[in-house]
């Protein structure tokens, strides 16, 4: 049972209301954001509008201020910003949505001013813009906007995207929008496309940079700038109105030979029952794809089409190619699914027993201890503890903790490892790790009946005491 001293809701609610009040007071005095927070909830109990007011007003401050916010006083900052997000949601947007959606509207507008005057190099208040734009998706729902507004709205947040704010705006507003609001929103972006900037006279181009190619102009940047914006809008649009012919016009015959953008292209046909023409759309990007380069979704939709196409054994030898190459665990997961009953079990050994000679050792290991396989982990672990490698930490630990129950030694030689690599690279900052390694190795040991012949722990600590022994921040770690 916990302590009357304990902080919790219970033993608070007890003090009673007015000695809460009191500490609310006490508590908030010099603190801003504090302060803030309680006049946000004192404007509550009158409904969505006070709250809103008060957010407005707090939205309009901050977007006033013109100081940089250094590194040290960006947190702040981002809860006040994410203090008014949460009560836009909790407070305003259950009765007054349009309102709530003005209001995160305002608050991701201010974003680019923000972040010219912020040093937000770990991304805090990207975060709270990011689950802003969510949070405006969610209330435009609720919000019955009209469509044509709304595309006005959309339209100007996505030519004022210079910071991202605004990333994936129209597929986030497609089912607010509704098919006459993206037809609205398609004909805008129609419209500027065939108005592109101005190209300067030779003599007034303006210089904003050099690259590789010589001087690059104000112009050109702005040319290439507006035509990105038009063709990935078009894009966007056509997608949300299921239009994959659309969808497809707006890339080039150069752009469909990259296999990332012929796997897209092909996903919405094969939506579309138009396998064939997946199948097409996919085969114009093979050449590229053969150049060696990592295309992991060209490979995964054409097993798809080929499947669509009725070629479910060439689909499945895709599948198992893969998987010979890759150890990629989901596509032998997909090639045994599909087989009949009693293949599966000795596809799965068949495929276990590939991986124990898979010359890549990590990544054998990293698969069976996934799988799972332990037992056969073990045994690739007895077989080849040669190939350890103690700086993959990452993959050691873990399969350590996997396998010590059941198989102890094996367990050992993976912390061994790591000790080993620490100790002899004198990677000082991984000496606690590898002292609580040495201490794991210790308890092993003790449900080791046979080392083989690898030395058993006092050996192996003799020898590290023997080499290692001057590093003390291993041995008093």
């Amino acid at each position: 049972m916990a302590s009357e001293k304990t902080l919790n809701a219970a033993n608070l609610a007890a003090l009673g209301a007015e000695r809460l009040a009191e500490l609310l007071l006490e508590l908030a005095t010099g603190d801003a954001t504090a302060k803030r927070r309680l006049r946000l909830e004192l404007a509550s109990r009158s409904g969505g509008g006070d709250v809103a007011a008060e957010i407005r007003k707090r939205l309009a401050a901050i977007a006033r201020s013109k100081s940089f916010v250094d590194w040290r006083k960006i947190r702040p900052l981002a809860q006040d910003l994410d203090m008014q997000r949460a009560a836009i949601v909790d407070h305003v947007a259950p009765t007054k949505p349009a309102e709530a959606f003005d209001l995160l509207w305002r608050l991701l507008e201010m974003a680019p001013s923000i972040y010219e005057r912020c040093d937000d190099s770990n991304g805090t208040i990207g975060n709270v813009v990011a689950t802003a734009l969510e949070d405006l998706g969610t209330v435009a729902g609720h919000a019955a906007l009209a469509p044509a507004r709304l595309a006005e709205r959309v339209f100007a947040g996505v030519c004022a995207n210079d910071y991202g704010q605004f990333d994936g705006l129209i597929a986030l507003m497609a089912k607010p929008l509704g098919r006459q609001g993206l037809e609205t929103l398609k004909a805008m972006f129609e419209g500027l496309a065939a108005k592109p900037p101005a190209k300067a006279p030779s003599g007034e181009r303006r210089v904003i940079g050099y690259g590789m190619g010589g001087p690059l102009y104000e112009d050109d940047y702005l040319a290439r700038n507006h035509a990105r914006t038009v063709q990935s809008a078009l894009t966007e649009i056509a997608d949300a109105l299921g239009d994959v012919d659309g969808y497809i016009a707006r890339f080039s015959s150069e752009e469909r030979a990259n296999p990332a953008i012929a796997a897209r292209i092909a996903e919405r046909l094969l939506a579309a029952d138009r396998a064939a023409e997946a199948m097409a759309a996919l085969t114009g990007a093979e050449p590229e794809f053969r150049n060696g380069r990592h295309w992991p979704d060209w490979q995964r939709v054409r097993i798809e089409a080929l499947d669509a196409l009725g070629r479910s054994d060439d689909a499945q030898s895709e599948r198992w190619a893969i998987f010979e190459r890759t150890l990629n665990a989901e596509y032998l997961r997909a090639y045994i699914k599909r087989l009949p009953d009693f293949d599966d079990e000795e596809a799965e050994n068949r495929a276990l027993a590939y991986v124990g000679r898979y010359a890549g050792f990590s990544q054998a290991l990293a698969f069976l201890v996934d799988w799972p396989a332990h037992d056969l982990a073990a045994k690739l672990i007895l077989a080849r503890h040669g190939e350890l490698d103690g700086n993959h930490y990452e993959l050691l630990t873990p399969a350590a903790d996997a396998l010590e129950q059941r198989h102890p030694l094996a367990a050992t030689l993976m912390l061994r490892a790591m000790i080993d690599f620490s100790l002899t690279n004198a990677r000082y900052k991984r000496y606690g790790h590898a002292a609580r390694h040495l201490q794991t190795c210790a308890h092993l040991a003790k449900r080791i009946e046979d080392f083989g012949d690898r030395p058993d722990h006092d050996a192996y600590a003799a020898h590290l005491r023997q080499v290692h022994g001057r590093k003390t921040g291993f041995w008093n770690a």
